[in-house]
């Protein structure tokens, strides 16, 4: 019997993981583009007295709306029908057309704004694609720390967007805007190209009774001949697993939120479990920072919080890293908020007439914010994508991963939405608010999210199932059952030497 490898694994879901790059870089490259000269006298409806232009709040948030979450619930129509690999394929190519069409216009606000609805499509699809698609692939031992990678990619994408427009914006003509934004045709392009030497997922592909082709990419993604005894034992248990799912028949957007096997707490934690920072710490600071300097700072500060992730997340545990970040930013909030509050000056003073215990209560609010972006790019900021790629059957997976990535995508318009004109009205104190919503997250994990580390997708499935109370969840065992035993697993020790080491999760 051969040794199973997990090395395909990850550099397919690394490669996967790049569609994390482009909607990062995406939502990145066009908040810098729209305080940009050239961008705003091209696009802007405010004429200024000397000649200028400026875009109003009410044009940048047509330009901005992205229609993301659309995109999301989209792809589970495309990824039932053609499959992952394909749908990835499709909605990568309906994003570059995007940023095609976004590139080629000159001042022609409609043709940006059609170009931005476009690619948004695209980058929502991807935003539930790739969680479905890695969370299919990678083995168990390593399946959280694969989907962090995706996280990893975004927040990539975001810092790279942040260095091309901090490098471009005093450029004086289009190319200050037109190529961070064209860059995304070379992104596109790159995922284009690769996506086509990745395989199928074998999960799906078995769910559609396609078993010559499931045993050819269980044998890709685990470096092993198709005809070895171990791929026949991973595609029995999948079969196993699958056939159990199927006797409730075909599956609808109904059954999401269905009581059958707790459905229904499954996709609503999907959409719970999510949440969004901006810059907010910052503006109640009062910083005169650039605004590129501050993208850029926290873009930094973000990349280099998600890289502990990567080991956080299969040691310290899902369940555990969001408890544990809930109280590190609510902590930091607290604190921001109340140092904001009674010792910032009045927004508008002049730098100085500022005292010093003004300019000590900003230097405590940034502190505290790079402090905040750092426990959230650790914790809240990958976990929840790990949970989406790991919670659901497969008959309904594609649909609920769907409603949680909309769900993210609707949370972030609202925040990003009212977050200003909050701020505006009660100044640093918004950040109590943030406090009070990580206060019942820390609650709502407690109370509903079980630990899924170390097990197959099976076995969370047999998990909910079993109706564990998810704060003894980390205790569970599970049955066994959905492992079929052979002649081999006596020759390796025994039945769950080789469930460990096989990939199939």
């Amino acid at each position: 019997m051969a040794t199973l490898s997990n090395k395909k694994a990850v550099i397919f879901c690394f490669f996967v993981a790049f569609g994390g790059f482009l909607f990062g870089y995406d939502i990145g490259v066009i908040s810098g583009c729209l305080i940009m000269e050239d961008f705003n006298n091209r696009f802007g409806d405010i004429k200024n007295a000397d000649g200028t232009r400026t875009l109003s709040a009410s044009r940048q948030s047509i330009i901005t709306s992205l229609l993301s979450a659309g995109g999301a619930l989209a792809q589970a129509l495309t990824t039932d029908r053609f499959g992952r690999k394909k749908s990835i394929l499709i909605w990568t190519i309906i994003f570059t057309i995007g940023v095609a069409i976004q590139t080629g216009t000159v001042n022609s606000v409609a043709q940006i704004t059609f170009g931005r609805f476009v690619a948004g499509l695209g980058v929502g699809a991807l935003s539930a694609i790739v969680p479905l698609y890695n969370g299919e692939a990678a083995p168990k031992k390593i399946r959280g720390a694969l989907l962090v990678l995706y996280q990893l990619q975004i927040i990539t994408g975001i810092f790279l967007s942040y260095i091309f427009d901090l490098a471009t914006h005093n450029i004086k003509n289009t190319a200050s805007w037109k190529v961070p934004i064209g860059l995304q045709l070379v992104w596109g392009l790159i995922l284009i190209g690769g996506i086509m030497f990745l395989p199928e997922s074998p999960r799906h592909l078995l769910y559609l009774g396609r078993e010559t082709e499931a045993r050819a990419a269980l044998s890709e993604l685990n470096g092993v001949p198709e005809d070895d005894p171990l791929i026949q034992e991973i595609v029995e248990e999948l079969q196993l697993g699958i056939r159990e799912e199927n006797e409730g028949g075909k599956a609808t957007w109904i059954e999401c939120f269905s009581t059958r096997n707790q459905l229904w707490k499954r996709t609503g934690n999907g959409m719970m479990i999510s949440d969004y920072y901006g810059d907010t710490f910052f503006k109640s600071a009062g910083t005169t920072l650039s605004p590129y300097v501050i993208q850029t700072i926290l873009g930094g500060v973000s990349l280099i919080g998600t890289v502990p992730a990567l080991y956080l997340i299969e040691t310290v545990g899902r369940r555990q890293s969001l408890l544990i970040g809930s109280v590190l930013e609510g902590l930091c909030s607290l604190i921001a908020g109340l140092v904001g509050h009674f010792t910032l000056a009045p927004a508008g003073t002049a730098l100085d007439l500022l005292t010093r215990r003004n300019k000590q209560g900003g230097d405590t609010l940034i502190a505290f914010a790079v402090l905040h972006v750092f426990s959230f790019s650790m914790f809240w900021g990958p976990t929840p994508w790990v949970y989406l790629g790991e919670s659901f059957p497969l008959r309904v997976r594609a649909k609920s991963i769907a409603l949680g990535s909309a769900t993210n995508w609707i949370w972030n318009f609202l925040l990003s939405f009212f977050a200003p004109r909050i701020a505006n009205d009660i100044g640093p104190l918004i950040l109590l608010i943030f406090f009070g919503m990580l206060t019942f997250g820390y609650v709502y994990v407690y109370l509903f999210v079980p630990e899924t580390k170390g097990l197959t997708l099976e076995e969370v499935d047999e998990m909910y199932r079993a109706r564990i109370a998810p704060w003894r969840s980390v205790y569970w065992k599970p049955s066994g059952r959905l492992h079929v035993r052979h002649a081999t697993d006596e020759k390796n020790g025994a039945a769950d030497a080789v469930e460990d080491e096989s990939s199939k999760e």
